[in-house]
């Protein structure tokens, strides 16, 4: 079972408040979906994370299918047995990971061979093989094998590769009807065509010939301008049904909540929270703090005294320096939980905002806050 609903539009702008029904679960959207790659968000249980308030994680299809292996995980009981997470989960295919590995990989319309960088086999991935694959995990959301253009290409490049995409959509789509009772999983397609509005226009309409569920928006966090990557996404979410969800892939900073939620996005997952909380870099309302400074060497206060998650409540700013530059493990722990109840809490208030009508105040109070630094 899958279903979205619309709840609400902001009069102002593109914003949209709308909920996700699934087998396992509801999804209130605009919604952040925390990244746990193999199977795990770095440092926490699924009940922390459950205690955080995550709705949906989001696991990679290339990694587990290189480790441990998409069939042990299916002879464990599937993906959501093996990781004990009894919420959604949305695989991604793995294409981008295929595809940042340029100098392992060969691409042809069949599908993509690599190298394994972690063991250094051969391995050939079909758009069929990628349905396959997540089919044996259980996902929830399953993602069709794309290739996401590198930057700086030219258009015939692109052009070459958004038909090269579409190509193999029509093809996961038939493997994924052809799987046994595909009604427990649901398909979306992913929109590419670089930073060409043509492009991105003729990737969206011919994605949407397809009738699917939901549509992920590919390709724009590649490094781009805000100005040309946000132009681009109100290209694709001109065209993409008002009815069915949309996901803007690898897309994760407040600032960037803001921009797309106001151009229509409902779904989002970056691993920059996690990734800067193990490097010490922290998200607080009164904007970013980096707690590996020496300012912070015997600073009895809180990450953040507006904030009240487990970290906040319990230790100090001097302690957790000191845990970082001792790198102890509880050092990852804590700074990550910290920053996944602010992102989580963030998108909380995006979403009450659009519900009482206020998104627009509530994008202006957030960019004059400091908070975006």
């Amino acid at each position: 079972m899958f279903d979205f609903k619309l709840l609400n539009k902001d009069k102002k702008s593109g914003a949209r408040r709308g909920r996700i029904t699934t087998n396992r679960g509801t999804i209130e959207t605009p919604v952040f979906m925390p990244v746990g790659t193999r199977a795990t968000v770095k440092s926490l249980t699924p009940e922390e994370l459950e205690e955080l308030g995550a709705e949906i994680v989001l696991a990679n299809t290339f990694h587990l299918y290189l480790r441990p292996g998409d069939d042990i995980i299916a002879s464990l009981g599937g993906l959501h047995r093996f990781m004990h997470w009894d919420r959604p989960i949305l695989t991604d295919s793995g294409g981008f990971q295929v595809f940042s590995l340029s100098d392992l990989n060969r691409i042809s319309e069949e599908g993509v061979e690599f190298k394994s960088p972690v063991d250094g086999s051969r391995h050939f991935l079909t758009p069929e093989k990628v349905i396959r694959i997540q089919h044996k995990l259980g996902s929830d959301i399953v993602m069709p094998l794309d290739e996401c253009p590198p930057p700086g290409v030219d258009r015939s490049y692109v052009k070459q590769s958004l038909d090269l995409t579409l190509g193999w959509l029509e093809r996961s789509v038939r493997e994924f009807q052809e799987c046994p009772d595909p009604g427990k999983q649901t398909l979306f397609g992913i929109v590419q065509g670089g930073f060409f509005e043509d492009l991105r226009l003729e990737s969206a309409t011919r994605s949407v010939e397809f009738d699917l569920p939901g549509y992920a928006i590919g390709g724009l966090s590649v490094g781009e301008e805000k100005e040309k990557t946000y132009s681009m996404l109100e290209v694709s979410c001109s065209i993409l049904p008002e009815e069915k969800p949309r996901y803007l892939m690898g897309v994760g900073t407040p600032e960037d909540f803001l921009l797309a939620v106001e151009r229509g996005v409902d779904m989002f997952d970056c691993v920059l929270p996690t990734r800067n909380a193990r490097n010490g870099a922290l998200l607080t309302n009164e904007g970013p703090l980096r707690i590996r400074n020496a300012e912070f060497r015997d600073d009895p206060r809180p990450v953040s005294e507006s904030c009240d998650c487990y970290s906040c409540r319990h230790y100090s700013r001097a302690y957790l320096r000191h845990l970082y530059y001792a790198k102890e493990l509880l050092a990852y722990r804590l700074n990550t939980i910290h920053n996944l109840h602010f992102m989580l809490g963030f998108m909380a208030r995006l979403r009450r905002s659009i519900e009482e009508g206020r998104f627009t105040d509530f994008a202006v109070e957030t960019r004059e806050s400091g908070m975006l630094g």
